[in-house]
C-alpha cells in the first residue's frame, strides 16, 4: 500500500485524504441561462468548451449557491459560500434533458467549483494549493440553527448575497458513501476532486423554498448576469455531514 500524500501549507503538513468529521449547510439550486453560464466557465479556462453546463431544459441550466459551517475538520472551523454550475461529463457526449434530470434525481451531476469564498486564510491556501479550488475571503453572517436558514456574504464591507432557506421535508439519513466529482479551473488548469460524502443527518429538501437578495461587488454583478431564476427550483439543508477530500486529479 502507497503511503499517503501529504503537502506543506503555511507551514503545517496536510496528510490527504483531508477529513471533515462535522460540517452542516444548505443549498438552493437556480436555473441560470445556459449562454450566460458557458460564457462563465470559459472565462476562467485554458482551453474554452471543455466543459459543458448540464442542460436541463432548452437554454437553462443550473447554479447551486451553497453555505457550509465546517465545525470541526483537518483544516479547521471556517465558513464556506460556493457558486457552484452542475457541467457534463467531460469525456461523454452531451446528456439529454431527461437523462440530466435523471443525473439530478440520483445525485451524481458533476459540478464546477466558480467561486468558493472563506473565512479563514488556512483553508484558502490549502484550497487553492491542494485542489485549484478558487477560494477567496469574506465574511460570513450565518445563522444554520434557525428554523429557516439564512446565510449574508459580505465581501470589503459590502453585502454580497444574502440567502434564506426554508423548512423543507426530511430526508432519510445516510450511512453509505456517496462520491461527488468536484472540478475547479484555477489560473486555467482544469482540475477534478473526489469528494466523498461518508455520512449525512438531519436533511430536509423542497421543491423553491429560497429567497435570494443580491448585494454589491463583482460576486452578486456576476450572479445577475446569470439570469437565475426568480424562484429557486429547490431547496435543502443538512444538520450533521461528515466527508473525505482525495487529492485532486489533473485533466488534460
Amino acid at each position: 500500500m502507497s503511503n499517503p500524500s501529504a503537502h506543506q501549507i503555511l507551514g503545517t503538513e496536510v496528510t490527504m485524504p483531508v477529513e471533515i468529521r462535522t460540517a452542516r449547510c444548505f443549498v438552493a439550486g437556480f436555473t441560470a441561462d445556459l449562454t450566460a453560464v458557458t460564457r462563465a466557465i470559459d472565462a476562467e479556462a485554458a482551453t474554452p468548451g471543455t466543459l459543458r453546463p448540464l442542460r436541463i431544459r432548452p437554454g437553462r441550466t443550473m447554479c447551486m449557491l451553497v453555505f457550509v459551517d465546517y465545525v470541526d475538520g483537518d483544516l479547521g472551523p471556517y465558513n464556506e459560500f460556493g457558486i457552484c454550475f452542475l457541467v457534463e461529463d467531460p469525456t461523454q457526449p452531451p446528456a439529454s434533458a431527461l437523462s440530466a434530470f435523471g443525473k439530478l434525481a440520483r445525485g451524481d451531476a458533476r459540478a464546477l467549483v466558480h467561486r468558493l469564498p472563506v473565512d479563514g486564510d488556512f483553508t484558502l491556501a490549502a484550497g487553492r494549493g491542494i485542489w485549484g479550488f478558487p477560494k477567496t475571503l469574506a465574511d460570513f453572517d450565518v445563522d444554520h440553527d434557525a428554523t429557516t436558514k439564512h446565510g449574508r456574504l459580505s465581501v470589503d464591507g459590502a453585502l454580497a448575497v444574502d440567502l434564506r432557506v426554508r423548512r423543507g421535508l426530511p430526508v432519510p439519513s445516510s450511512a453509505s458513501e456517496t462520491v461527488l466529482n468536484a472540478y475547479s479551473q484555477l489560473d486555467g488548469v482544469l482540475r477534478m476532486t473526489p469528494w466523498r460524502l461518508t455520512s449525512t443527518t438531519g436533511t430536509r429538501t423542497r421543491i423553491g423554498g429560497a429567497d435570494l437578495t443580491l448585494g454589491d461587488g463583482a460576486i452578486a454583478d456576476e450572479l445577475r448576469a446569470l439570469k437565475l431564476g426568480r424562484h429557486a427550483m429547490m431547496s435543502s439543508s443538512v444538520d450533521h455531514l461528515t466527508m473525505c477530500f482525495d487529492d485532486a486529479v489533473v485533466i488534460d
